[in-house]
């Protein structure tokens, strides 16, 4: 139903901007509509991409990958996690898939390493591999928006030779990742509906939950850890402008504001940021959580 009322008003003007949200949102978002949400690739790189690119290789190193055969990424977007894996295993041949047609082209285009990895269309809940294809398959900032998630992590342990790892990691919406912990808190200062979008909210983003999910799916020695990045900005504008670009939750509000809405964030922002001038170049904490399991020999 959520799905069906989604679709209706991405295509007519009926609903706002803010009821679309309210149904991504609550429960969960859904893959279907990432590229919905994160549909402009060039954005999303300026908006969330450059933070994927240091957790990245963060991921590949918690999740043992083997530095040999076919490495699976699901939900590649923007490359950041399968160029990760080109670069640190040189000996691994990565596939990205994504359902948005737009993040598989940027990717492509991209590629620095053409010869190793390379991207195309895909469903994660409909893996169109054999069983038992990939080393290990990954996903990084991705799983929470996929509506079918068991469906999901069922396919992933199916392309996976027995023996091997899958792993994915997600954003701490609750408290870890500041960035969006800062955004979400100013805007629920002022406006009644931030509390309802607020990303806290989203599934598998809280300690613990990856892990039990893994154990359920039937995944063994699972371990789930936080992986810590820092996220530097150059000044206020550095933190601020890339909200205006509508990517996410938080832009998708952002861009629905009047412009006093955008200035009383704005300001709020800078005010709970404490800076001493817009100029001022400062740091936030960011945290995930990543588990990671081992496929059993299927008999």
């Amino acid at each position: 139903m959520i799905a069906a009322l989604i679709q209706g008003t991405l295509n007519s003007d009926v609903l706002s901007r803010r009821a679309v949200l309210g149904a991504l949102v609550a429960p969960a978002l859904c893959q279907d509509q990432r590229p919905k949400l994160f549909g402009d690739a060039e954005a999303y790189e300026r908006f969330m991409g450059r933070w994927s690119s240091m957790l990245a290789p963060l991921l590949v190193d918690f999740a043992e990958v083997r530095d040999a055969g076919r490495i699976l990424d699901v939900g590649s977007g923007t490359g950041a996690l399968a160029f990760s894996i080109a670069k640190l295993k040189p000996h691994c041949r990565v596939l990205g898939i994504d359902p948005s047609s737009e993040y598989v082209g940027y990717a492509n285009n991209k590629n620095p390493f053409p010869d190793r990895a390379r991207f195309q269309v895909g469903d994660a809940q409909r893996l169109l591999f054999e069983d038992s294809t990939f080393e290990n398959s990954l996903s990084l900032l991705v799983f929470n928006f996929i509506p079918d998630r068991k469906k999901a992590l069922h396919e992933l342990m199916r392309v996976t030779k027995p023996g091997g790892c899958v792993s994915a990691a997600v954003w701490d919406y609750g408290a870890g990742m500041r960035m969006l912990r800062v955004f979400w808190d100013a805007a629920a200062t002022f406006d009644p509906t931030a509390e309802r979008l607020d990303e806290l909210h989203m599934p598998l983003c809280r300690a613990g939950e990856l892990g039990s999910f893994w154990k359920k799916g039937g995944l063994q020695q699972v371990t789930e850890c936080p992986l810590d990045i820092t996220m530097r900005f150059a000044s206020f504008a550095d933190y601020w402008d890339p909200f205006l670009l509508g990517q996410g939750p938080a832009g998708f509000l952002v861009r629905d504001l009047s412009r006093t809405g955008q200035q009383r964030l704005r300001e709020e922002l800078k005010r709970r940021l404490a800076l001493g001038s817009e100029e001022e170049p400062f740091a936030l904490s960011a945290r995930a959580w990543a588990v990671r399991g081992v496929v059993l020999n299927r008999r």
